[in-house]
C-alpha cells in the first residue's frame, strides 16, 4: 500500500478480523495469566493496527472503511462488557471467551479456501500468498503444540484447521503451479 499510495488491490476485511482475533486472545491471555498469549497478541493487535489505519489513509473507501472499524469496535465493547459485567464466574468467562475466540480463529483459517472452487475451475492459484500460506502453516502448528503443552482445547482445536487449510493450500500450489512470467527487461548481450 505504500510503495504503490493505494489500497485498491487490498483486502481489508482480514486485517479488521484478525486485529479483532489478537484483541479476544489478549484478553483471553490476560483471564489465564499467560504471558506468551499476551505478548504476542498483543504485538498482532498493534501491527494489525497499523495495517488498518494504513489502509484507511490510501483507500478512497474512507466512510467504509470507517464504519466497519466503528462495528468492530461496538461488538469489541459489547463483547468486554458482555464478559466484565454479565458473566460473574471467572471460570465461565474464561471458558465462554475460549469459545468464542476459537471460533474466530476457525473462520478466520478456513477463508483463504472460501476461494477453492474459482481455483480448481481457473487452474490458477494467482489469488493465494505462498509466503501466507507458509506462515500460516507455521503460526497454526506453534500455536495448536503451545495448546498441547499447556493442555488447553481453546488454543490447541482452533488451530489445528490452520495446519490442514495451508497443507491443502500447499497441495494447490503444487498442483496448480504459478506460470513463469517473462522478465520486464532484456538481459544484456555481451
Amino acid at each position: 500500500m505504500v510503495s504503490s499510495r493505494s489500497a485498491e488491490n487490498v483486502q481489508f476485511l482480514p486485517f479488521l478480523t484478525t486485529c479483532l482475533n489478537n484483541l479476544g486472545w489478549l484478553y483471553y491471555g490476560t483471564l489465564k495469566k499467560d504471558g506468551t498469549l499476551i505478548v504476542v497478541n498483543a504485538i498482532g493487535a498493534v501491527l494489525q493496527t497499523l495495517y488498518i489505519l494504513s489502509y484507511y489513509y490510501y483507500t478512497t473507501h474512507r466512510r467504509k472503511v470507517l464504519m466497519l472499524t466503528l462495528s468492530a469496535g461496538g461488538v469489541l465493547c459489547g463483547g468486554y462488557l458482555y464478559f466484565s459485567v454479565l458473566v460473574g464466574d471467572e471460570h465461565s468467562r474464561l471458558n465462554q471467551l475460549g469459545l468464542i475466540c476459537s471460533t474466530v480463529t476457525v473462520s478466520m483459517y478456513l477463508s483463504p479456501l472460501t476461494d477453492l472452487v474459482n481455483i480448481v475451475r481457473s487452474g490458477s492459484v494467482r489469488c493465494l500468498s505462498f509466503p501466507l500460506t507458509v506462515a500460516t502453516f507455521l503460526t497454526s502448528t506453534s500455536w495448536t503444540l503451545y495448546g498441547l503443552q499447556l493442555q488447553d482445547l481453546y488454543i490447541m482445536v482452533p488451530n489445528t484447521p490452520g495446519i490442514i487449510t495451508s497443507l491443502v493450500r500447499f497441495w494447490l500450489f503444487w498442483r496448480f503451479p504459478m506460470p513463469q512470467e517473462e522478465p520486464s527487461y532484456r538481459l544484456l548481450q555481451i
